[in-house]
């Protein structure tokens, strides 16, 4: 079993930054590819970007030139740096991360538990 947490999300005015960090924590798992949604009052969970075990990186239209995602596979963790926010990037961030557990081979998916972003004037 495979548990995210979340954290560094907050308040912020337009055009400031933020950093969000998830760290996985588990045994017997092998962390694949990480990734960061959001979802927007009355609006549908989407992908704002995503990060391979190789440190293939790929965004959202969206946020593309204002977030950068990262990861250490050292401490199974990935970074969400967000910049330049606008009212449109509120929503609540969540992390995602795929694993290989590896006494059956089998893959997961997992989940954090969200943390809140808000982007004011």
């Amino acid at each position: 079993q495979v548990q995210l947490v979340e954290s560094g999300g907050g308040l912020v005015q337009a055009g400031g930054s933020l950093r969000l960090s998830c760290a996985a924590s588990g045994g017997g798992f092998a962390i694949t590819t990480m990734a960061w949604y959001r979802q927007a009052p009355t609006k549908q969970r989407e992908l704002v970007a995503v990060v391979s075990g190789v440190g293939s990186t790929n965004y959202a239209s969206s946020v593309k030139g204002r977030f950068a995602i990262s990861r250490d596979n050292a401490k199974n963790t990935v970074y969400l740096q967000m910049n330049s926010l606008k009212l449109e990037d509120t929503a609540v961030y969540y992390c995602n991360a795929d694993a290989i557990e590896t006494d059956t081979g089998s893959y997961a998916t997992y989940w954090g538990q969200g943390t809140q972003v808000t982007v004011s004037l």
